[in-house]
């Protein structure tokens, strides 16, 4: 299946605001943003926290606690953790109407950090939905190690793939080998407009279907696997 693929790759840029800075090889024709900027075009007080939510999550409710402010993104207490298996789906919407240019996520060095990310605009899927669905966007992540920095990694994206974004759906289809996958915080960067027109129509999924992620625990037979 045909799809943007990026690969996220070290870019040395370091200031106080921002330790870790890695741009997506995507072709872009707009230029990335500037490191040094900071907070800049963060979109934390856009999102619909509320309405946050992730799937095949160990603590309900835990999707909703990776959207902090930026002076909270260094805590590592709050986190969400796949359940049955490693595979984890966190649904952002915003209040309004988003160009996004990056996605910033701070995950946690081991086996437990996601290896693939499927981003999707404006669609909200299950699990076998995102396994099967064009993604608009695939990135492979950085894995932390115990000596990296514990900043966000910044991935950019080529915001004319991401013009008017009402909603996004990230699923992490796998993880460096652990049973399951930890994410520890999720930040976004980009224009905000008030919506003005009709509201998008969306795919909604009524709620998660449990066969999807049947809980099977000490046993690694009973893990579902991508695309089963």
């Amino acid at each position: 299946m045909p799809h943007d693929h990026v690969h996220g790759g070290a870019c040395g840029c370091e200031d106080d605001a921002q330790r870790v800075c890695v741009s997506a090889d995507n072709g872009s024709d707009e230029p990335s943003l500037d490191p040094n900027e900071g907070q800049k075009d963060l979109l934390f007080g856009k999102i619909d926290i509320d309405n946050v939510e992730a799937l095949n999550e160990v603590s309900p409710g835990s999707g909703k606690k990776l959207i902090r402010p930026w002076d909270r993104r260094l805590e590592e207490t709050e986190f969400c953790e796949s359940d049955a298996d490693e595979q984890l789906i966190v649904r952002i919407p915003f209040t309004g109407s988003v160009k996004l240019r990056s996605i910033l996520l701070k995950t946690e060095p081991g086996q437990a950090s996601p290896r693939t990310m499927r981003v999707f605009a404006n669609q909200r899927l299950d699990f076998d939905d995102a396994e099967n669905a064009k993604p608009t966007l695939e990135i492979e992540l950085v894995q932390p190690s115990d000596t990296s920095s514990r900043e966000p990694v910044e991935y950019a994206v080529r915001a004319a793939k991401f013009p008017a974004v009402r909603v996004l759906t990230l699923y992490f289809p796998d993880n460096y080998g652990a049973n399951s996958t930890r994410l520890h915080w999720l930040g976004f960067k980009g224009e905000f407009s008030e919506l003005r027109d009709a509201p998008i129509e969306f795919v909604y999924e009524a709620q998660a279907n449990p066969a999807d992620h049947a809980k099977v625990r000490g046993t690694e037979a009973g893990m579902s696997q991508p695309g089963v």
